[in-house]
């Protein structure tokens, strides 16, 4: 049973600069809640009690958003606002929290690797800070949690990109005659030219590692951009255990991207029974 998670946020956010100079991207909000509780929610919901987050220095708004704020929540009490204090003080309730800071940023699979400690010896869940999903019928992590428990072995969920759109993911080359939704690999590329794309299948910033991985990461050479690619290890992990992807059922958000995260706020802002009716007429005049 996979009880351990790791969710790597320690990146600069270079896509939604100027704002993620003094605000980690992770923080960005979907309405009132910031884009990693929702991530973090999901891991709990899966049934992992134990999460590791990967920050940088500069990062210490998710340390504390995270934290009890104890000022606050008695003041809160003070005034009666008994509502607003049960959604702070339950914050990523159900699980433990834990924090490790990546003092260089050498890319996803040197992000990972600081969680070795961590994990120990027991395969462990990744979900990457820059993708959300509404998982149907079961969460992401779940059906990831699911289909390992079938093969024992490395998951990797994944989606089915555009073809111009390879050049940015980590992309899958199946077995030959597999069929979804759980395939067997003979390979993984990051970041391919499209030209050179073996498939449209890719990896969605969600994985169940096995620790095995770890042995990998510790000599991995750099890769594309100059960095220590997950991908790249999991590559060599092929040589001494299956590894197998997952097609994951649901709606997919890329918060790093604009279009995508503007796309999150308007569908979970319709889905608040507050402001789904103003929003919507919002919308609607907007769109004349």
């Amino acid at each position: 049973m996979i009880k351990k998670a790791v969710i790597p946020a320690a990146g600069y956010g270079t896509r939604f600069l100027p704002i993620t100079k003094a605000l980690p991207k992770e923080l960005l909000p979907i309405i009132d809640h910031p884009t990693i509780e929702y991530i973090v929610n999901e891991a709990i919901e899966s049934g992992i009690t134990d999460i590791l987050l990967i920050v940088s220095s500069n990062k210490n708004a998710i340390i504390d958003y995270f934290d009890y704020n104890l000022e606050l929540e008695t003041i809160l009490l003070s005034k009666n606002k008994y509502e607003e204090y049960g959604i702070i003080r339950n914050i990523a309730k159900g699980a433990n929290i834990h924090y490790i800071r990546q003092r260089e940023q050498l890319g996803l699979g040197h992000a990972v690797l600081q969680a070795e400690a961590f994990v120990g010896n027991e395969p462990f869940a990744v979900l990457l800070g820059d993708d959300m999903y509404v998982g149907k019928p079961e969460p992401a992590m779940k059906q990831l949690m699911d289909a390992y428990e079938k093969v024992q072995s490395t998951v990797l969920g994944t989606i089915e990109v555009e073809l111009k759109d390879t050049s940015k993911y980590g992309i899958c080359i199946p077995k030959p005659d597999q069929k979804g939704p759980i395939v067997e690999l003979k390979g993984v590329v990051e970041k391919p030219k499209v030209e050179e794309a073996p498939s449209r299948s890719a990896i969605g910033g969600r994985y169940i590692l096995t620790p095995g991985i770890f042995s990998y990461l510790k000599n991995q050479t750099r890769g594309a951009g100059n960095e220590i690619q997950l991908t790249d290890a999991i590559l060599r992990l092929m040589g001494t255990e299956k590894v197998f992807s997952y097609d994951i059922t649901g709606k997919r958000y890329d918060v790093g991207n604009k279009m995508d995260y503007i796309e999150a706020i308007l569908d979970f802002g319709l889905q608040k029974n507050e402001m789904k009716d103003e929003l919507q007429k919002l919308i609607n005049k907007k769109a004349k």
